[in-house]
């Protein structure tokens, strides 16, 4: 879906999906780099992280690993409730891995502090980050994010797996939503 099929619906393109994967491209290269040699997996975060997933896995020149967990802190409305709840776990047993979650968001970043611990808890060899995007003045914890690829206002952003009430996934950039929309 392209923005202009739903213009009414959005404020501001913040991000084209040509310039989300020349990034995802960029983060892949840096990636492959620390990792050399290492057995890498890399975890995408249910349901907003596939388009990321999808097109970050694409743009490695080697084999990559991936497994999913389901995780949730929002509900239905605009802001994360804090209240962490799995709803599909790994398949994958984690212990001396070395572990790249990939998430499409960062905003308060309760979500992420906790699937960080919980992960840690599996004694994997390594636990990093890597976000699509990233909402600094949004945030209530402090994450360490090694792989950013964007900074965006704190804004309700839809597009690229961002949703809003399960829409907008399959836009093909990030935008804002109007507030129309969900007042």
């Amino acid at each position: 879906m392209d923005a202009s099929d739903i213009e009414k619906d959005l404020t501001e393109i913040l991000h084209t999906e040509e310039e989300i994967l020349a990034k995802l491209k960029e983060l892949a290269l840096r990636i492959e780099a620390d990792y050399e040699g290492k057995d890498l997996l890399v975890v995408g975060v249910l349901k907003g992280a596939v388009m990321v997933m999808a097109d970050l896995a694409r743009s490695f020149s080697r084999h990559v690993e991936m497994d999913w967990m389901a995780v949730t802190s929002y509900g239905s409305g605009t802001k994360s409730s804090g209240v962490v709840r799995i709803l599909k776990d790994l398949d994958t047993d984690i212990s001396n891995r070395h572990v790249l979650i990939v998430e499409d968001i960062i905003d308060t970043g309760l979500t992420l502090t906790w699937l960080v611990s919980n992960l840690q808890s599996r004694k994997p060899a390594s636990v990093e980050i890597c976000t699509a995007f990233r909402k600094p003045d949004a945030a209530k914890m402090a994450v360490p994010v090694k792989y950013v690829g964007f900074d965006i206002p704190d804004e309700f952003v839809v597009g690229y797996g961002l949703d809003y009430a399960e829409k907008y996934r399959n836009l093909r950039c990030v935008a804002t939503l109007a507030p129309h929309v969900y007042s």
